[in-house]
């Protein structure tokens, strides 16, 4: 049984319900526009009754429906995160991209990882040990150093006082590199220093959902994923995240210890 292709297949499915969706309902959750929509739970519904087919005797987490609690016996056996569509605000504005992520943690740790963005049809993929892969092809991270690329950020919108201090590093960041974006989708922005368009992403508070898969395909893909001070990540609940290319050796000064 080929797991990483039957993932895959099954997140491919997931982004065609992305794609067909019109004029999705809208419900906030807490903190500042953070948004569920129809979409987001009916996808959920779609890859938890798709991927009991794949490991029968996984659990889950995701991010609706009230499953987005990690628990002590999701540290052993396998572990399934989603999130159905990491990038509801864009999805909700029709601003591209938004993502399907799934995570399968092997005992906790990180075994697999899927990222799909049904847009531009591109199919991120990575099982521990053996590389990491966009639509089939082997990828590595950039080799250029930061001054010479791109880096990219989320601001934490749902975290009182995380957007201020964000902004104050993307404020000393913006010079030592070519230039700032943003994404508005953290599994996208990884997979993006993951395949070369980048060489850092930061942001100071994500859930496990929103990195699972993406920070073990940028691992497989040469790159430094860790939290801002520089420890790896733990796989169990919300954490700070910075994701490096193999040319940005150092974490820069101005991301530590917040």
């Amino acid at each position: 049984m080929d797991t990483v292709r039957d993932i895959a297949k099954i997140a491919k499915e997931a982004g065609s319900i992305m794609l067909s969706a019109k004029r999705p309902k809208v419900m906030e959750k807490s903190g500042h526009a953070n948004f569920c929509t129809e979409t987001d739970e009916r996808i959920q519904s779609f890859l938890i009754e798709r991927l009991k087919d794949v490991i029968p005797d996984a659990s889950f987490l995701g991010e609706e429906d009230g499953q987005d609690v990690f628990s002590s016996k999701m540290e052993s056996g396998y572990c399934f995160v989603l999130d159905p569509i990491d990038g509801t605000s864009n999805f909700i504005f029709e601003y591209r991209p938004s993502v399907v992520s799934i995570a399968l943690l092997k005992d906790g740790s990180p075994y697999i990882g899927v990222v799909y963005n049904p847009y531009d049809d591109m199919m991120f993929s990575a099982k521990a040990g053996e590389g990491a892969y966009l639509n089939g092809e082997r990828i590595v991270s950039s080799d250029a150093p930061l001054n010479e690329s791109l880096a990219v950020f989320g601001t934490a919108p749902y975290y009182e006082g995380l957007p201020e201090k964000t902004f104050e590093i993307a404020k000393k960041l913006l010079p030592m590199c070519v230039d700032l974006r943003r994404s508005g989708t953290a599994a996208w922005d990884m997979c993006c220093v993951a395949v070369g368009k980048c060489a850092l992403y930061f942001e100071l508070k994500i859930q496990l959902w929103d990195y699972a898969a993406a920070a073990l395909i940028a691992s497989e893909a040469g790159c430094t994923v860790t939290d801002t001070a520089g420890r790896p990540l733990s796989y169990k609940g919300p954490s700070s995240a910075v994701c490096r290319s193999r040319g940005v050796e150092k974490l820069p000064e101005c991301l530590r210890f917040f």
